[in-house]
């Protein structure tokens, strides 16, 4: 009897490891691991598609620099390059439009090219040098018809630093440059270097002193330059920086600082004639002249008598005067000659003057005698 209850357990015990054997296959086999279709071949096992921002979309840059081998790099905020050696980047999209260091344009560099094609826009710069810092960007253009627009969220830039020991400040054409200082905005003393490595100090010519350098009314961006946070008359003279790595010290183009103080707006004009009244044969000179901020270019057009049928000279100019307390103007004339008067050319001189923030009109009369 005891041998028919051992072989009767045994049994039973078989089968529930049958059982428990069957159920981890068929678990396995609803994950989706391992499936065999018929015939003995390996299905794929379909992932969900990623979202475009998981994916790399909008969220992401659009500006690569390409390495050797075809290997890409994705820019940050800033990158520094070795100087002398070509830079190809590329900008994902079919409409894309670019910016560079502004030079690169003035001078009409053939270093430069911009290739496109359907997926991606290449930019190559040869042979950059330490001139070549600065911001590099790209984006996405949108058109409707012929209207085009920049997609904000598809806008990528970086800083390219192209370090150079013998020259740590981005080099200029310009060896004395003017710095306006305004009451109500910030004031930049561009030396930007070409490493951010580089310590930068700030430098009063007369008296000699080194400026401080606070972080919050005086700071420093390597990518900008000293950025002066409240400019005040104590501003005024020539500044200097100076860069030190490990190389010997070097000191950047000099600055000339002046402080401004006129009304922003369209131009203030007067007009004067050197005759108010005058007669046949006689030489007259009418003044037009704009007191005004000292970057702001200003216009002349001239409406008067006998034009297009007599014969006179226009002459523009402009210079920088100081008008007490040591502020800056810029005066800008213009200066309508007429000579040996004629009875067509008494009446009404009417001058123009415009600048980007509108236009203002004024009148004299001329009167014979």
């Amino acid at each position: 009897m005891k041998p028919c209850w051992v072989l009767l357990t045994l049994a039973i015990l078989w089968l529930e490891l049958q059982n428990g054997a069957c159920q981890q296959v068929n678990r396995r086999k609803e994950a989706g691991e391992n499936r065999i279709r018929p015939g003995g071949k390996r299905a794929k096992v379909r992932y969900p598609k990623l979202k475009e921002k998981e994916a790399g979309g909008r969220g992401q840059s659009i500006l690569t620099q390409v390495l050797d081998k075809g290997r890409f790099l994705r820019l940050g905020e800033s990158v520094s390059l070795s100087p002398g050696n070509n830079i190809e980047l590329r900008c994902k999209g079919s409409n894309i439009g670019w910016s560079y260091p502004i030079y690169l344009d003035t001078y009409n560099d053939s270093r430069l090219s911009i290739k496109k094609s359907d997926k991606y826009s290449q930019f190559i710069l040869t042979s950059p040098s330490a001139a070549d810092t600065g911001m590099y960007s790209c984006w996405v253009t949108l058109c409707d018809g012929s209207e085009c627009l920049k997609d904000p969220d598809r806008t990528s830039r970086t800083y390219i630093y192209f370090p150079d020991k013998d020259d740590l400040f981005v080099p200029s054409t310009i060896h004395f440059e003017i710095v306006y200082l305004r009451p109500d905005r910030t004031a930049v003393i561009p030396c930007r270097v070409t490493s951010p490595l580089a310590k930068v100090s700030l430098h009063r010519e007369v008296p000699p002193e080194e400026m401080e350098v606070d972080g919050t009314l005086v700071s420093y961006d390597p990518t900008k330059g000293f950025i002066l946070q409240k400019p005040s008359p104590e501003h005024q003279g020539v500044f200097y920086c100076k860069a030190v790595t490990k190389a010997i010290p070097q000191i950047s183009t000099k600055y000339q600082l002046l402080y401004v103080e006129v009304p922003s707006g369209p131009p203030y004009v007067t007009i004067e004639a050197s005759l108010s009244s005058a007669r046949g044969g006689d030489n007259i000179n009418i003044t037009c002249t704009v007191l005004g901020e000292p970057e702001m270019d200003v216009t002349f057009t001239w409406t008067y008598p006998g034009q297009n049928l007599r014969p006179v000279s226009v002459r523009d100019s402009w210079r920088l005067i100081n008008r007490g307390m040591g502020h800056t103007t810029r005066i800008s004339q213009s200066v309508i000659a007429v000579d040996d008067l004629e009875t067509i050319d008494f009446g009404r001189y009417i001058c123009r003057a415009k600048n980007k923030r509108g236009e203002t009109a004024v009148a004299t009369s001329v009167h014979s005698n």
